[in-house]
C-alpha cells in the first residue's frame, strides 16, 4: 500500500480570468481533500462530475432492458452534504447543461468521491476558496499529529491534520471490575483492550508522517498502556513501535471521549510537542485570544460588529474565523467575511482561518466564529456597537462581552 504522504489534492486544470470567473478541475485522493471541496463547493456553483444512469430499453421482442450509462452530468449546485465516515461528497440541484440521456433542468444528485476527477465553475473565485485550492494540493498538509484519548474500556484513535480532527477507531471493551477474587478476569481484559488500542495505532497511524502520538487518560490508564505496548513491541519485536517510541507522549484528560482532545491539545507537554505540526497553530491563537480575555478584555472582541469596528480604526492584530462563515448559502454575507479579511490583511493583519472540524474550531463556532486580538485597547467599542443600527451584523449577533469573557475564558483556560 503506498504510504498516506504520497496523498494529496490533485489541481489537473485551472482557468480562471482576470475578472475571477473560472474553473478548476480536481481530484480528491484522501478524506480530507473532500473536506476541502467541501468548503471550496459554495450554492450556485456549476460541478460537473461523472455519474451512472440507468437507461431503459426497449429490446425487439418488446422486453424491457436496463442499462447503466456512464455520463458526464452538470448540475447548478443546490445542496452539499459531506459525511466523512462514508468517504464522499453529495451534490444536488438542477442539471445545467442538456445532454441525450438527462434533460436540462431535472433535478440530479452527484458523489464526489476519492479517485474521480470533478470540475468546479465559479462565477467570481474569491481568495479565500483560491487559497484552500493551494492548501489542499500541498503536501504538507496531512495528519502529522494524532491522539489516543482513553479510560478502561474506551478509547478514541484521532489523527490531528491541519483540516480536521479524524476519528480512526473507537474501541470499546467491557473490562470487569478489580475484585480480590478476580484480579487475573480483569487484568486480562485490559490487556485485551490495550492489545486492540495498539492493532488500531498499527493500522491508521503512519510513523512516516507522524511526529508525535499523544495518550492521555483519567489517572494511570495512559501509563499502563503505555509500558504494555513498550513490552509487546519488545516481545514481539513491533518494529513501528519500537524504532518511534520518542514520538510517543503522556497526557491528563477527564474521560475517553473524543471532546476531551481539546483538554490534551492545551496541556502545555503536548502543546510544545505540537509546536511544528500543522494543529498546533489555531490552538495557540485561541489560546491567546482566552488569556487576552482574561487579562485585558479591551483587547479581545468577537462577534462581527465588534470585529469590524475594530477593523475599521486598524487595530486588529490577529483575526480568527471559522470557515464555516464562508459556507454562508447568503453571498451578500459572505462578502461581508470576504471584505473584512482582505482589510486586516491590507492593514498588517493576521488571519486564522479555523477548521469547524477541529475541537479549537468548534470552540471558536461557540463565540459567533469570529473574534480578534487588538493592538491596542479600544473600550469605547461596545459603547460605539450599542449606538449603531445592528443591522449590519451578518450573524444578528448580540453578544455580551463581559459576560462571555468570565464564562469563556474560565471554561477554555481549564487544564
Amino acid at each position: 500500500t503506498s504510504s498516506s504522504h504520497d496523498l494529496k489534492m490533485k489541481l489537473l486544470k485551472k482557468f480562471i480570468d482576470k475578472d475571477g470567473h473560472g474553473h478548476v478541475v480536481l481530484r480528491a485522493e484522501e478524506t480530507e481533500d473532500l473536506w476541502h471541496a467541501y468548503h471550496i463547493i459554495a450554492i450556485g456553483d456549476t460541478v460537473t462530475a461523472s455519474s451512472i444512469r440507468k437507461i431503459q430499453k426497449e429490446s425487439a421482442t418488446g422486453s424491457i432492458d436496463t442499462d447503466r450509462v456512464k455520463v458526464s452530468v452538470s448540475i447548478t449546485v443546490a445542496k452539499v452534504d459531506f459525511d466523512p465516515a462514508s468517504e464522499t461528497m453529495r451534490l444536488s440541484g438542477p442539471v445545467a447543461v442538456e445532454n441525450k440521456f438527462i434533460k436540462m433542468g431535472a433535478f440530479h444528485t452527484l458523489d464526489v468521491e476519492l479517485n474521480k476527477n470533478f470540475t468546479v465553475e465559479k462565477a467570481e473565485w474569491d481568495p479565500i476558496a483560491l487559497d484552500r485550492i493551494a492548501t489542499a494540493c500541498e503536501p504538507a498538509h496531512h495528519a502529522d499529529a494524532a491522539a489516543i484519548v482513553m479510560s478502561e474500556g474506551l478509547a478514541h484513535l484521532c489523527l490531528l491534520t491541519q483540516g480536521m480532527t479524524i476519528v480512526k477507531s473507537k474501541i470499546e471493551t467491557a473490562i470487569p471490575r478489580k475484585r480480590k477474587s478476580a484480579i487475573s478476569g480483569h487484568e486480562k481484559a485490559l490487556h485485551r483492550f490495550f492489545d486492540a488500542v495498539m492493532q488500531a495505532i498499527l493500522r491508521h497511524v503512519d510513523f512516516t508522517v507522524v511526529k508525535v502520538l499523544a495518550i492521555a487518560s483519567p489517572g494511570f490508564t495512559k501509563d499502563q498502556f503505555l509500558a504494555y505496548i513498550n513490552a509487546e513491541a519488545l516481545r514481539q519485536d513491533i518494529r513501528p513501535i519500537i524504532e518511534n517510541k520518542g514520538k510517543f507522549i503522556l497526557a491528563h484528560s477527564s474521560s475517553g471521549h473524543k471532546h476531551a482532545l481539546q483538554e490534551v491539545l492545551r496541556d502545555p507537554t503536548v502543546a510544545a510537542k505540537l509546536e511544528d505540526t500543522q494543529a498546533a497553530g489555531e490552538v495557540r491563537a485561541l489560546g491567546e485570544f482566552y488569556q487576552m480575555l482574561k487579562v485585558e478584555p479591551d483587547r479581545a472582541f468577537y462577534g462581527f460588529n465588534h470585529v469590524k469596528l475594530a477593523q475599521e480604526r486598524q487595530a486588529v492584530q490577529t483575526l480568527l474565523l471559522t470557515d464555516e462563515l464562508f459556507r454562508a448559502a447568503d453571498i451578500a454575507r459572505r462578502k461581508q467575511y470576504l471584505e473584512l479579511v482582505e482589510a486586516v490583511k491590507d492593514g498588517g493583519g493576521e488571519v486564522r482561518l479555523f477548521s469547524s472540524m477541529h475541537p479549537s474550531g468548534e470552540q471558536l463556532q461557540k463565540l459567533t466564529g469570529v473574534a480578534a486580538i487588538l493592538r491596542f485597547p479600544m473600550p469605547d467599542i461596545e459603547d460605539e456597537d450599542e449606538d449603531q443600527v445592528s443591522e449590519e451584523d451578518p450573524d444578528e449577533e448580540e453578544d455580551d462581552h463581559d459576560e462571555a469573557s468570565s464564562e469563556e475564558s474560565d471554561e477554555s483556560l481549564e487544564i
